[in-house]
């Protein structure tokens, strides 16, 4: 039986376990990413297991979220990175130097290596033939000390390309067909692979955007073959030396297989406030539109901004539209400002932001209340935006520019001639934004800088033999790590303050949460299905670690919350019948009896003191996982391994 490209590189990375559908396996790691708003809490981490040296290949340390600096946090947080990258052997990468994810697709990753990264983005790498992952900060530290990642061997999807891009659809529009097939749940537990005829009419940054939006359908990962496209990529690079092809066996079993002819696809949109709410231009051409971002690490590359630099030239946006455009690197900033795209861009009425994730992230250029915006971005969840009523669509680089010139969504083929672009032959390359680590006889001296907003991590606790706790918050399905912990430029200054973070707490669900949290010292949390979609930032499990939850109990749990709850020392269990969910009501006083052996068996039995019921949890850990949720975490089980 032949290999998908995925089990080929988990093949060679294996270190322990079988890939076998549904079991644990351990891989080794050959990069890391970090970026700022998580990279601060994984280096602490690290510099708590107590290792003197990285150990991967390479890793590389990003700022690239939390660029606003308007007050010393953001700026401390830097300053303490870049000291742990140069002793610790890490490469940084200054803020202005572009988004992690960009920036790692041009200058670093390499075909057929494994990449995990502190962002849910980090499957961007699928674009040239990576095994690229999210995932929580300490399992990133964890790696970069030469310890292994473990996932749940996952499913194999195929999804099968016929036919060529018609004119003013691109890869956006792919990646929203699939999340229309597939929903924001539809890849859980699965890498997904690209693949057929249509394969070779994809360039390397639109295979990018089809990877880092992969995120959204919930897979572990997705990932595109590594061939000739592949290495012209990497030659205009200059790094032609790193290109090795890759592709799956003609036999390789797949366990869905879906068909997407791309001569059929349609400029689409995701509507608020979810990437799976599919609908098409057409269908919207009524909705008057007052921003308008371009950019972020779905669509920022070169070959997307001369797109809409082509498209604005010679015109104006309207009158009632704020158009921003975020270059993705410093290199396609550069090679814009070289060839005098940016200048057309410019000449249109645009403001040109900064190489950063910005409004991705709430981080400045916020929506009016109750504005719409388009944004070329991968997540539209309520409130991201940093304005709670606005609503937020998800769109093309194509139909953003048109919307911008018309004041409303514009299906961008009613433009007329679709303009033509050349891509050069070689991109402009220029690491001196990179800087290089000290060598290791050197480091031992080397000291840390921390700022005053740079605090510890949370303490944990060894998982006792019976939980009591009141349920304190009870939500529904779909809850994303921004309900849980929000981001924006108000919050993310906090990200390495755990103590002030755990004040914005599930803001978006119930402002009470973190005081009434705090008052019961122990508590629980109930939720629906899918229940942490979304980022991969591990705050969502360590500030709820801070306000003493104990355990969270949903209908399903997204994979790499689940992950970072173990990590922190919290339960993730589910109901053996989804429809106990609605027995449960908020301020129950809740037990679980004997842990210890429900860890074991599996089955856990939940006493609800307060209506006299009891319900069944389902809980299947592995063995290192229990181990891990009885030490109370995997920082306390590493260091005493």
């Amino acid at each position: 039986m032949g290999l998908t490209i995925a089990e080929k590189i988990i093949k060679a990375h294996i270190v322990s376990g079988e890939m076998k559908r549904g079991s644990e396996i351990a891989l080794k790691i050959d990069q890391t990413l970090t970026q700022d708003a998580t990279g601060t809490m994984a280096y602490i981490e690290f510099e708590a297991i107590g290792i003197p040296r990285v150990k991967t290949e390479l890793s590389v340390a990003y700022i690239d979220h939390n660029t606003l600096q308007s007050g010393f946090e953001n700026a401390d947080d830097h300053r303490y990175i870049q000291s742990v990258a140069k002793k610790y052997g890490i490469r940084f990468s200054r803020p202005g130097n572009g988004i992690c994810h960009q920036v790692h697709l041009e200058r670093f990753g390499k075909p057929g290596k494994t990449l995990i990264g502190s962002d849910s983005h980090t499957p961007t790498g699928g674009g040239i033939g990576m095994l690229a992952m999210g995932a929580g900060g300490m399992d990133v530290a964890v790696a970069m000390g030469g310890g292994a990642y473990y996932i749940t061997m996952p499913k194999m999807y195929k999804v099968n390309l016929t036919g060529r891009l018609p004119e003013w659809v691109s890869a956006k529009d792919v990646s929203l067909e699939i999340l229309r097939i597939l929903s924001v749940k539809g890849g859980v537990g699965a890498i997904i692979e690209w693949g057929g005829e249509g394969v070779k009419t994809l360039s390397v940054p639109e295979r990018a955007t089809i990877t880092n939006m992969g995120t959204e359908l919930g897979a572990t990962t997705s990932v595109f073959p590594s061939d000739e496209i592949t290495r012209e990529f990497l030659r205009a690079q200059g790094r032609e030396e790193d290109y090795v092809p890759l592709e799956s066996d003609e036999d390789a079993v797949y366990d869905r297989v879906i068909d997407i002819d791309l001569s059929s696809l349609n400029p689409l949109l995701a509507c608020p406030h979810s990437p799976d709410n599919i609908k098409s231009a057409k269908e919207l051409s009524d909705v008057a539109v007052d921003q308008v971002c371009i950019g972020s690490c779905t669509n920022s590359s070169l070959r997307d901004m001369l797109r809409v630099a082509a498209i604005l030239k010679g015109k104006k946006i309207a009158d009632s539209v704020s158009l921003s455009v975020s270059p993705g690197s410093k290199q396609v900033l550069s090679m814009l400002a070289d060839c005098g795209a940016l200048s057309d861009i410019l000449a249109s009425g645009a403001r040109v932001l900064e190489c950063a994730c910005g409004p991705c992230i709430g981080m400045g250029f916020s929506p009016n209340s109750a504005g719409v915006s388009l944004r070329t971005f991968n997540r539209n969840f309520e409130g991201r935006s940093g304005t709670r009523d606005a609503e937020v669509y998800l769109v093309s680089p194509e139909l953003a520019a048109a919307s911008a010139l018309t004041g409303h969504i514009t299906d961008p083929r009613t433009l007329g001639k679709y303009p033509e672009i050349t891509m050069p032959e070689s991109f402009k390359t220029d690491d001196s934004a990179v800087i290089m680590p000290a060598a290791e006889k050197d480091a031992e001296s080397l000291g840390i800088l921390r700022g005053p907003n740079i605090k510890s991590f949370p303490e944990t606790s060894p998982l006792p033999d019976t939980l009591e706790a009141n349920l304190t918050l009870k939500v529904g399905d779909n809850i994303t790590t921004d309900h849980i912990m929000p981001a924006g430029a108000k919050i993310l200054p906090y990200r390495s303050n755990i103590p002030k973070l755990s004040e914005f707490c599930f803001e978006v669900c119930d402002e009470t949460f973190p005081e009434r949290a705090k008052a019961a010292k122990n508590t629980f949390i109930v939720g629906g299905s899918n229940y942490g979609q979304g980022s991969s930032r591990e705050h969502a499990a360590l500030v709820p670690l801070y306000l003493g939850v104990r355990a969270v109990i949903a209908k399903s749990f997204a994979r790499i919350h689940a992950a970072n709850l173990i990590n922190a020392g919290i339960i993730p269990l589910t109901f053996e019948n989804p429809d106990d969910y609605d027995r449960l009501s908020r301020d129950d006083s809740l037990v679980l009896e004997n842990v210890k052996a429900s860890l074991d068996s599996g089955k856990f039995t939940l006493y609800d003191k307060t209506s006299g019921e009891k319900l069944t949890l389902v809980g299947e850990f592995t063995k290192r996982q229990k181990e891990m949720l009885l030490a109370g975490g995997l920082l306390p089980y590493t260091k005493k391994s």
